[in-house]
């Protein structure tokens, strides 16, 4: 698929203030600090779109992207540890649940999985609700670069051993890196798959 135009939609407080659900829809979520804008910028070809901070939890809101015209891509507020109050991080959990739950036009989630570290608990139970729940997901590994490969092989392959535990088959992954662009044709070539059966 080649992104031809991308464009900031709106960003929304609450569920039923975000665009009508008139076109396929993919969210991007993950824990803070994770590399969730740069990869939005990296799979859109547009260097500013997603704004990219130092700062965790830097994104509160539910923001939509129109692609192409044709699909909307939605970037969530993470979930986990940010700079944040206590009862903003309860409102940031409730938005996503409410989201995730409640859109119909969500044709998948792309869970982001710091490729660097040990899954963390917060992404395992994360992952395991969704299962539970019956939400379309795909995981996203990022910062690929980072490691060297033998290194990098050891740790996904870790990282799916621990998920082997709670299914039997595993949900479909990308291995991605905002600053190389790998998985970027990987994930819009699944994407453009699904908008068919829309």
């Amino acid at each position: 698929m080649q992104i031809k135009e991308a464009k900031f939609v709106k960003s929304s407080q609450k569920t039923d203030q975000c665009p009508k659900p008139d076109k396929p829809e993919y969210a991007f979520i993950g824990r803070s600090n994770v590399g969730k804008s740069s990869l939005i910028n990296m799979l859109t070809g547009r260097k500013k779109l997603a704004k990219i901070s130092g700062t965790p939890g830097k994104t509160q809101l539910v923001n939509h992207f129109l692609i192409n015209d044709s699909w909307y891509l939605v970037d969530l507020p993470g979930y986990g540890y940010a700079k944040v109050s206590k009862s903003q991080r309860k409102s940031f959990g409730k938005l996503i649940e409410s989201y995730i739950h409640t859109r119909e036009n969500l044709m998948n989630l792309f869970v982001l999985i710091d490729s660097r570290i040990p899954l963390q608990k917060r992404d395992l139970d994360f992952m395991i609700s969704l299962g539970e729940k019956q939400i379309p997901f795909s995981i996203v590994y990022t910062k690929t670069d980072k490691l060297k490969k033998t290194t990098y092989d050891k740790q996904i392959a870790s990282l799916e051993e621990q998920l082997l535990e709670f299914w039997e088959e595993l949900p479909s992954s990308f291995h991605t890196s905002a600053v190389t662009a790998k998985g970027r044709d990987e994930i819009l070539d699944f994407i453009e798959e699904i908008n068919k059966m829309w």
